[in-house]
């Protein structure tokens, strides 16, 4: 459970790195955006598995809960992120 626990810290605190949304939180992206990777496909490796994840919580209306871990969790663990 705690990897788990520490994933979501993660993803509620990662930035998208390039592109349209550089800088922007995960969360911060809109749907569509996520749709299209979906279509085209995400990106490899840790952004793309993040992008899944991103796009399957905004599908089923889960945002908040992000919100709420961003706001509640530090990102001491992840610097730059």
């Amino acid at each position: 459970m705690e990897g788990n626990k520490e994933a979501l810290i993660e993803l509620a605190h990662y930035k998208m790195p390039f592109g349209k949304y550089k800088g922007e939180y995960l969360v911060d992206i809109p749907e569509y955006y996520y749709t299209w990777f979906k279509q085209k496909g995400f990106p490899e490796g840790k952004l793309g598995r993040m992008m899944i994840q991103m796009h399957d919580i905004k599908i089923n209306g889960l945002e908040e809960l992000i919100y709420t871990i961003r706001r509640d969790f530090s990102k001491q663990k992840f610097p730059n992120k």
